[in-house]
């Protein structure tokens, strides 16, 4: 392997905080970090008992985490990635002061797309509305701000889930002081439209290896449950989401300037080329018919996702035949996401009642 192959300088980064924004491709990443912890035996910030996320919407409290006693944690733990809503000070009693926090944003018109198909049963204001662009052609007949919480899905959403007041006016001294204080906690920013440069340059900052980077698409759509927007669709989802558009094309211009300053544009090509390959031939050795099956098609019940609103929901068959140790790391690449946090929260609480999975019961 030429250029970073998987050689790296130092030992990897194994403090790690990922703000898990939401329909961002970010349950891909979830599973990179939770395969990371599992295979270096590193502990992770879990939820408290029965749930599946650190208090979200609420904004994050240390107490959330399972194994932080009230008086205030007794230890830290080295990864943090399920959902949460930003707060630094309380997530700084719980990870490491070395901890590198990083993020990701997608194209808000295409992030609400995805919203309004997973939440269209749970945001009060996607549930009278027939589509999207009739929503955006008239989003106020439909959103009530008064409600709150229930409907952080239905605008600026990655604005809400960093902290912010995800209704605030798009005021620029305002933007401007939001987007620096982003700047100052997190490393870096990666952009769900440039997911494989993205992984490469996450892996050289946490000198981590090519394996560890390598994944399959995780909670995604078939194409049949995506719908284009129109023009003028387009056009309103930037002014109704004006955070999260000004948020993505300050991030999106950041993320370019750090590839190209840690990369340089024939490296990225060949690191990038790298990773493809390096899934294309991980595609052949655990999947059965190389690729993504709906929930129907998906033999092993453990291995089917969570569905949501209208939104088909596709996961994998595993090839049969294959040695343990090759079926260990096949299962970890193909787990959903809620069975991935079960199955951690029994090896990390074994002396507690396990996280029971509603759908699958």
């Amino acid at each position: 392997m030429s250029f970073l192959g998987d050689k790296a300088e130092g030992p990897p980064i194994t403090n790690v905080m990922f703000l898990k924004t939401h329909k961002t491709a970010s349950s891909t990443v979830l599973n990179i970090l939770f395969r990371f912890a599992e295979t270096h035996n590193l502990s992770v910030a879990l939820p408290v008992g029965s749930q599946f996320h650190l208090g979200y919407p609420w904004l994050f409290l240390a107490r959330y985490v399972e194994g932080v006693e009230p008086s205030g944690p007794k230890r830290h733990f080295n990864i943090m990635c399920n959902h949460l809503r930003f707060n630094l000070p309380e997530v700084q009693k719980v990870m490491p002061k070395d901890t590198f926090y990083f993020t990701i944003l997608r194209n808000p018109v295409f992030q609400l797309e995805s919203s309004f198909v997973y939440y269209k049963h749970h945001a009060p204001a996607f549930r009278g509305v027939a589509s999207l662009e009739a929503f955006l052609a008239s989003p106020w007949t439909y959103y009530n701000q008064s409600l709150g919480l229930s409907n952080v899905y239905a605008r600026n959403n990655m604005w809400f889930d960093l902290g912010f007041d995800n209704n605030a006016p798009a005021e620029e001294g305002y933007v401007r002081a939001s987007l620096a204080a982003m700047e100052q906690r997190f490393q870096l920013v990666i952009i769900a439209e440039h997911f494989d440069e993205s992984m490469v340059l996450l892996r050289r900052l946490l000198r981590w290896r090519l394996d560890d980077v390598v994944s399959f698409s995780l909670n995604f759509r078939s194409q049949r449950s995506v719908t284009s927007l129109t023009p003028e669709g387009r056009e309103r989802a930037q002014r109704w989401c004006a955070l999260d558009w000004r948020l993505y094309q300050h991030f999106n211009r950041t993320f370019w300037a750090k590839v190209h300053a840690e990369l340089g544009p024939q490296r990225l090509r060949a690191e990038v080329e790298l990773l493809q390959v390096r899934r294309h031939e991980l595609e052949a050795l655990c999947l059965q018919d190389g690729g993504p099956k709906n929930q129907l098609q998906i033999t092993d019940r453990i291995l089917r996702p969570y569905q949501s609103g209208k939104a088909d929901i596709l996961g994998y068959n595993l090839r049969p035949g294959l040695d343990n140790q090759t079926l260990q790391m096949c299962r970890r690449m193909v787990m959903p996401e809620l069975q991935y946090v079960a199955h951690l929260y029994t090896l990390q609480f074994p002396e507690n009642p396990p996280k029971k999975i509603p759908f699958l019961e």
